[in-house]
């Protein structure tokens, strides 16, 4: 049986606290910043905790 691989894109994308929470960056602020108010980018900056939805899958993909 071969060895479960760990997503490397995901590990990329996702940073695991001490205590297992995953935190990763909110979306939207890659581009067209040009027509998004500044409060909004200001709102978006920052690391989020992954929503408890795609938590199982994210585990997954790193192997966890």
């Amino acid at each position: 049986m071969p060895k479960m691989k760990s997503h490397t894109g995901m590990g990329k994308r996702v940073k695991v606290t001490g205590r297992g929470k995953l935190l990763s960056q909110q979306t939207g602020l890659r581009h067209k910043l040009e027509k998004k108010p500044s409060t909004r980018t200001r709102r978006l900056s920052g690391t989020v905790e992954v929503s408890k939805v795609d938590r199982k899958r994210v585990k997954k993909l790193l192997g966890r």
